[in-house]
């Protein structure tokens, strides 16, 4: 099943035998909450979902967005009526990010059945709404492993064994700025690889074919050895996994990330724009 649907795919599916649970996740990294813009007008029948709290644990030595308790996601995605057979669509204001982490949450707890409308809110040309929805509870039980995961130790290892891409912008990964966390710079190997590069200007992901031709450039496909992802907390680099998902590439994801690795002195960083470029600190 591809990981993504248009805007008029789901408006079809909506009014089908088997509608989707429609989940909307808007959230700014440091902006301001995405419920109001929720209650001011969303797709009709969309459940919000928090993700500093239902699709994120308390922030800490894990990083800022640690994966949640698989019983407290659950539990939020049986309040929003997720099911264990039912298709689940996901969307948010248009940056995709906080889609492609509660995509990426349902796939690694165990659902089949989930996609990204693709391009978010931005993408759809019907009718908003303002109705708060009441759906009835879900039965989804989640069973984490479903997707590959890395910590700290593995995503150093792939780095040196395999590819490790950093979904954070290029600034980000060179060290030239660092507005978030501890120190600027990257995993020692890790390969630049920024998500604006997944999308057009619509916000929608570029086509497969050409998905796949900028992560085998990249290093990807090489000799099938084992794709990671990171990012700054680990929610951009769900959008990374997605997009190579699109592009028939399995990887897996660091969800500690950056702001877990950054906040340990021990762990080692390097700067500049190549993978090992610039001083190790």
């Amino acid at each position: 099943m591809k990981p993504i649907i248009t805007a008029s795919e789901y408006a079809s599916e909506s009014t089908g035998p088997r509608p989707p649970v429609l989940l909307d996740v808007r959230w700014q990294l440091g902006g301001p909450h995405g419920r109001p813009d929720y209650e001011a007008g969303h797709l009709p029948g969309a459940v919000f979902v928090d993700l500093d709290t239902e699709l994120a644990g308390p922030a800490g030595s894990g990083g800022r967005h640690p994966l949640p308790d698989p019983e407290a996601f659950g539990a939020a995605m049986r309040r929003a009526g997720v099911g264990q057979d039912t298709p689940v669509v996901v969307y948010d204001g248009g940056q995709g990010w906080a889609a492609a982490r509660a995509w990426w949450l349902l796939r690694w707890t165990g659902h089949t059945d989930v996609r990204v409308l693709d391009g978010g809110l931005a993408g759809w040309t019907g009718d908003l709404s303002t109705q708060i929805p009441d759906p009835a509870e879900g039965d989804f039980r989640p069973k984490p492993g479903a997707l590959p995961t890395l910590d700290a130790d593995g995503a150093a290892a792939l780095a040196r064994t395999g590819l490790l891409l950093d979904a954070r912008a290029a600034e980000r990964y060179r060290g030239d700025v660092e507005p978030i966390d501890r120190v600027g710079g990257h995993i020692p190997g890790a390969v630049s690889a920024p998500t604006t590069a997944n999308v057009a200007g619509d916000g929608r992901y570029l086509p497969a074919g050409e998905l796949a031709e900028r992560f085998t450039a990249l290093g990807a496909g090489k000799s099938g050895e084992p794709v990671g992802v990171y990012c700054g907390s680990g929610v951009s680099g769900a959008h990374e996994v997605l997009a190579l998902e699109i592009a028939g590439i399995p990887a897996a994801l660091y969800p500690g990330s950056w702001s877990e690795w950054s906040a340990d002195p021990a762990r080692p960083v390097a700067t500049g724009p190549e993978p090992q470029q610039g001083p190790v600190r």
